[in-house]
């Protein structure tokens, strides 16, 4: 298990914290478990602050002493307990669990029941990858406290208002009825936390902001909201449509793979392969790096550059489109480990675009930082932000603010 450099520990100001403000947040994946520990007082129920108590990782989950999820989670337990963080504790008011896929049945945090596990069993087929092992976190997490309110957040919910228009594909109703086949998106929590905090940045109410959200990290989505809630998103039935990635291809004809599967002789499995796991950013040139990319770029490199260059068109496409979409952006805000950190990526997918009011200022763009700050040049119609996103605040602001809710 990895923790904060210091391992989880009491928070200074924990004593000072009401009963039943905590929440602790699990992120399950096939191999691992992620999770942090907060502590809501002092109005994180809007979103405005939390105390950061404790986080963890366990991994390789299967592979060694770790043999489960459940052995894991016993250790994050055992972990916790060392300094007076348990999940025995009075404090905690509840565990909230990501979830990949909720489907059109999912569409905001819902309290786990039984019925509702049931139902998240149900949509494996959308997300058999992800999932599965979020119900193993479920699972283990309800039979260690199964006194507990525990929250499921679903990745699909923020993109659940999209029109019916933007959600469907031009393909036969009935079979896309069928099969579930539709628009869902995902990186919901992060969108969701971005473009409220983008608001907070221009010091207005989300209702009153149109927000461009670039979460660009390994996986890469763009989001169009308009006064605080989703139009359009880039990922589709899965999150391989949308943004050149680090490894998925992004948009493609789909006759591409009906045209590798007849003339390559391409198995399902390994369609599913080529395009999830050898496209994008490493397809084109080897690396799904950015830093190294960067590097190569700097040496010369025409492939490096060809695919920091493709990769960026694609940025550009969806910024443009989603401006026809909302009429009017107020705020561009890049996240996530590339949109947070690559300046380069960040001043070359805003290039271009100042017909749109669109400008980045060279200093400000330059400059890291790890708080919420505009980069964009004066007088710009267009604000443009970097934006550190907080999937797991987000999941506790909302898992918080149901138990809240059910409570009263």
């Amino acid at each position: 298990m990895s923790t904060d450099s210091t391992g989880p520990s009491r928070s200074t100001a924990a004593a000072d914290h009401p009963a039943g403000s905590r929440v602790l947040v699990i992120n399950s994946g096939s191999s691992s478990v992620k999770y942090q520990l907060l502590d809501m007082a002092g109005g994180a129920a809007e979103g405005s602050s939390a105390a950061r108590l404790a986080s963890g990782l366990v991994e390789r989950i299967g592979e060694g002493p770790v043999a489960d999820h459940a052995a894991a989670l016993r250790q994050v337990a055992a972990e916790l307990d060392e300094c007076g963080l348990g999940l025995g504790s009075p404090r905690l008011a509840a565990i909230g669990h990501r979830v990949v896929h909720g489907g059109t049945r999912f569409t905001e945090p819902v309290l786990i029941t039984d019925e509702v596990v049931a139902g998240i069993e149900e949509l494996v087929p959308l997300a058999p990858l992800h999932n599965p092992a979020n119900l193993q976190g479920i699972k283990v997490a309800r039979g260690l406290r199964p006194d507990l309110p525990q929250v499921a957040v679903f990745d699909t919910a923020f993109h659940s208002t999209m029109p019916e228009h933007v959600a469907r594909y031009a393909i036969d109703t009935a079979t896309a009825d069928a099969y579930g086949v539709r628009r869902y998106g995902f990186h919901g929590t992060s969108h969701a936390y971005v473009s409220r905090a983008a608001a907070a940045l221009l010091g207005r109410r989300p209702a009153e902001v149109n927000v461009i959200v670039l979460h660009l990290g390994n996986g890469a989505s763009a989001s169009a909201v308009a006064g605080g809630v989703c139009v359009e998103t880039s990922m589709g039935l899965t999150p391989l449509e949308g943004l050149v990635m680090g490894t998925r291809s992004g948009d493609l004809d789909p006759a591409v793979v009906l045209h590798l599967s007849r003339v390559a002789g391409m198995s399902t499995d390994e369609l599913d392969v080529l395009l999830n796991k050898r496209s994008g950013l490493l397809g084109l040139c080897g690396d799904n790096d950015m830093r190294e990319i960067g590097r190569r770029m700097a040496e010369g490199d025409r492939a490096a550059g060809l695919a920091f260059e493709i990769y960026v068109h694609r940025l550009r496409k969806y910024v443009g489109a989603y401006t026809a979409v909302l009429g009017r952006v107020d705020v561009i805000a890049f996240t996530a480990g590339v949109g947070e950190n690559s300046a380069a990526v960040r001043e070359a997918a805003m290039r271009g675009l100042e017909a749109l009011g669109i400008g980045i200022d060279p200093v400000r763009n330059a400059l890291r930082g790890s708080s919420a700050r505009l980069i964009s040049a004066d007088g710009s119609r267009t604000a443009v932000a970097v934006i550190p996103t907080d999937e797991e605040l987000e999941i506790a602001t909302q898992a918080y603010a149901l138990v809240g809710a059910v409570r009263d």
